[in-house]
């Protein structure tokens, strides 16, 4: 009874025994994990092949356009208005030597025949002077003893006498002056502007009465940061020749409806920097501006135009996207080993759609354009 109720007790301490170990054999034989780290793809990048090219470096500018002539339009002579230029109306033109404006000249008229009298009155006393100065002459020959007095030959009274007829002859010439500027002629071809004075107005010399500017010419101060000119064949200095026409600008405008384009040339540097700014100004001139052609308008003064100055030709130049050069002038290319290296370049200019790299590049480098977050020097890349 005894070994019954002892079996009871020590046969399931037994099969616990044995589950225990049966566990810890399972647990002391399993196979071994074995952590690897999964395979490192190499990224995928998109690449550009570098060409040197030969750009022509053209330069922007602005400027708004002004007449090359402008003046105004003032009397030297008073008196009433008789005649004015059939176009002598606001926008009106006119051709050089025309008549724009003509005064009054009766007055002037008479001062030329009082000044004709006189002339004939000066000659009068200067023949009766002569005859009584040989009469003098003859005399003190005949009568006199020693050396004759210049006032017994006459010659104050001669002297007078020619004097007074220079004078009329210059009171003649003054008032033919005066009589001339009756008419105001136009001094170059052009347009009014501004009119100030009607027919039959009576004018006082030295009053304005009318704006006029050129047609003939039209010119546009370009200004010029200093680092532009790097770019120009622009003769800045003596000996330097003359600008010419060596320099052409296209200048554009949106005008009309419609985006116009005009032709010109940059014919003169200011020779000075601006005070204010720092930059150069040359100046652009376009020839005969008001000529209008089918569907191409003319280039009015006061138009606000952008322009395009022809720079010079460089050889060996890179031309890169934005996208491909870093704030710090880097670049990544790609070797033949699809290895990625940072290089530095040496960029000549940062256009808004594009930068032009004149070293630190080689023909036919890859550079990458997207692909590459963070750049390690030497990385193993994928071309796409």
């Amino acid at each position: 009874m005894i070994e019954k109720n002892r079996l009871k007790i020590l046969l399931p301490i037994a099969l616990l025994l044995a589950g225990i170990a049966s566990a810890w054999a399972v647990i002391a034989t399993r196979p071994q994990m074995v952590l690897q780290a999964p395979p490192l793809e190499a990224p995928l990048v998109t690449v550009i092949q570098a060409e040197p090219q030969t750009l022509r470096l053209n330069v922007h500018s602005q400027g708004v356009v002004t007449p090359r002539n402008e003046i105004d339009l003032i009397p030297e002579v008073s008196g009433k208005v008789v005649q004015l230029h059939p176009d002598f109306v606001t926008g009106g033109f006119f051709a050089r030597n025309d008549l724009l404006v003509s005064i009054d000249p009766r007055d002037y008229d008479y001062a030329i025949a009082q000044a004709q009298a006189q002339i004939a009155e000066a000659k009068r006393q200067l023949a009766m002077e002569e005859a009584q100065a040989d009469q003098a002459h003859n005399e003190w020959q005949a009568l006199g003893e020693g050396a004759a007095t210049p006032l017994a030959m006459r010659e104050p009274q001669l002297a007078e006498a020619r004097a007074k007829l220079k004078a009329a002859e210059a009171n003649l010439l003054q008032a033919q002056i005066k009589r001339s500027r009756c008419e105001l002629r136009a001094p170059f071809t052009g347009r009014l502007q501004t009119k100030l004075v009607g027919l039959g107005q009576t004018i006082q010399s030295g009053e304005k009465l009318a704006h006029i500017y050129s047609t003939d010419l039209a010119e546009i101060r370009l200004p010029l940061p200093t680092d532009q000119l790097a770019y120009l064949d622009l003769p800045l200095g003596s000996g330097g020749g003359q600008c010419g026409a060596c320099l052409k600008v296209t200048l554009t405008a949106d005008f009309a409806g419609a985006l116009q384009t005009w032709e010109g040339h940059i014919v003169r540097s200011e020779g000075k920097l601006d005070d204010a700014t720092g930059v150069l100004y040359v100046v652009a001139e376009v020839v005969n501006p008001y000529t209008q052609k089918i569907e191409h308008p003319p280039l009015l003064a006061g138009l606000f135009v952008q322009a395009l100055v022809q720079g010079k030709e460089l050889q060996n130049l890179f031309v890169l996207p934005q996208v491909a050069i870093n704030a710090s002038q880097q670049a990544l290319v790609v070797d033949a080993d699809l290895r990625l290296h940072i290089r530095h370049l040496d960029v000549l200019r940062n256009e808004p759609d594009r930068i032009l790299v004149k070293g630190g590049l080689n023909a036919g480098d890859r550079i990458v354009t997207s692909g590459i977050h963070v750049p390690v020097e030497g990385m193993k890349v994928r071309i796409e």
